[in-house]
């Protein structure tokens, strides 16, 4: 049998990561967004000449 105790000691539910106790974003939603920025800045020009040259 359990008793009133054993209930208050059960951990709660994790809801997906987001976790109130925990400031900001959850990781995979942090690497999202770092990855999308990266692949959306712009090669520099100079990188650009380079890779030609190297063809």
């Amino acid at each position: 049998m359990r008793s009133a105790d054993d209930k208050m000691k059960k951990p709660s539910k994790s809801d997906g990561g987001k976790e109130t106790g925990r400031p900001g974003r959850n990781v995979g939603e942090a690497l999202r967004q770092a990855y999308d920025e990266a692949v959306s800045e712009a090669v520099p020009d100079d990188l650009l000449d380079l890779l030609k040259k190297l063809d």
